[in-house]
């Protein structure tokens, strides 16, 4: 059906009539890809977007434009998962990993987004979202000269977690 032949292809220049009869086929082929490029992409996208996009005349300007909105909403959705990111505190809802792994999963949104995190830095972000409880465990770190990645502090942490369960099931006793 050759579909992406208009997104593939610049649009040909309209025949005239002492047109060729090859370049009057070439246009026809690229007329009806770009109409059922367009029939295609407009069935299959959500309403709000297909509404807040001008008309175009030609699929590849169409696309462009959609690409457009989403890098505006790219940097909405950067800030947010900034907010998000910087105000992130440990929860005993959820276990020490399950909040060391959804942070590293935001800073790696934040990479893609083009919001480089650097690991060290994500290390003490992440030691400094946990609580008190953890001061001890914290203070080791800063004394120990050897710097650790996420992933020695995840599994570091989730020692310490436990130390920390084994210890307040001791003191009920």
């Amino acid at each position: 059906m050759d579909l992406d032949l208009a997104l593939c292809v610049d649009e040909p220049s309209i025949p005239m009539g002492s047109s060729a009869p090859n370049e009057k086929i070439e246009y026809e082929l690229w007329e009806q890809s770009n109409h059922l490029s367009f029939m295609f992409i407009k069935s299959h996208i959500n309403n709000s977007i297909r509404g807040s996009i001008l008309e175009c005349s030609n699929i590849k300007d169409f696309m462009k434009a959609i690409e457009e909105q989403f890098v505006r909403s790219d940097k909405a959705s950067t800030s947010i998962l900034m907010t998000r990111f910087s105000s992130k505190t440990f929860y005993y809802s959820k276990s020490v990993c399950g909040h060391i792994m959804e942070m590293r999963d935001m800073a790696a949104q934040l990479k893609f987004l083009e919001i480089e995190i650097f690991e060290s830095f994500l290390v003490h972000f992440i030691l400094n979202s946990l609580p008190f409880e953890y001061s001890t465990f914290k203070i080791s770190y800063n004394t120990n000269k050897e710097k650790w990645s996420v992933n020695e502090l995840l599994t570091m942490c989730v020692q310490e977690e436990e130390r920390l369960k084994h210890e307040k099931v001791e003191s009920t006793c």
